[in-house]
């Protein structure tokens, strides 16, 4: 009989995914490379083998994060964008960051002590801010939104402010239970902050729209 071929690709990513999870719950500089072969149950050496450190795990966590947000954050600047589009846009991103929280409940810490994944997060922020500009300006075109170009730049950064620092303010109102997240408020607040700038006819559906994510 044939016995079982060992998998390393299927290893790989238990390491990954398990590592992902402690770094949420626990925070990243909390978790260890001996805290993680422990919870998979092999030996150091074996996760050596796929990892040759935590921040080599870090680093895989973060690609796979960063292809996920560019991927979301290319919004075309020349597409009519509904508010429902909006709504579900910026659930999809909420959701990516919950996925990924441990880099946004620590991001100083963490961008300091990885300093090659610095220029790629400020990559991503500049993505968001652009995205943002672009479904403003789309609520524009169609007369949904009145704003002048100085406010709507400084919305675009406060957007981009909030959907940055959500996951750790979110995190400080239940410290004893980091698994606790809810996307659905950070939705809530980033539609409210254009709220102002929206019709009258628009801003009643967009209160419409941001309750049904309380």
């Amino acid at each position: 009989m044939d016995r079982p071929r060992y998998d390393k690709n299927k290893t790989r990513d238990r390491i990954r995914n398990t590592s992902l999870a402690l770094f949420n719950s626990q925070g990243e500089p909390n978790v260890t490379t001996l805290l993680i072969s422990d919870e998979l149950d092999i030996s150091p050496g074996n996760l050596y083998y796929h990892f040759k450190s935590k921040g080599d795990i870090v680093e895989e966590l973060f690609t796979a994060f960063e292809a996920e947000m560019l991927d979301l954050l290319a919004v075309p600047d020349d597409v009519d964008v509904s508010l429902d589009q909006q709504s579900f846009f910026l659930h999809l991103l909420f959701e990516t960051v919950a996925r990924y929280r441990f880099l946004y409940q620590d991001l100083v810490n963490v961008l300091s002590r990885y300093e090659r994944l610095q220029v790629r997060f400020k990559r991503i922020l500049k993505k968001k801010t652009t995205a943002f500009g672009s479904i403003c300006e789309s609520f524009r075109r169609q007369n949904m939104m009145a704003i002048e170009r100085e406010d709507l730049n400084a919305l675009c950064e406060q957007l981009t402010l909030t959907a940055c620092y959500w996951s750790a303010f979110d995190t400080l109102s239940h410290l004893d239970d980091r698994e606790s997240v809810d996307p659905g408020r950070g939705v809530y607040q980033m539609m409210h902050l254009m709220l102002p700038y929206f019709a009258p006819d628009v801003q009643e559906q967009a209160k419409l729209i941001s309750r049904d994510y309380l």
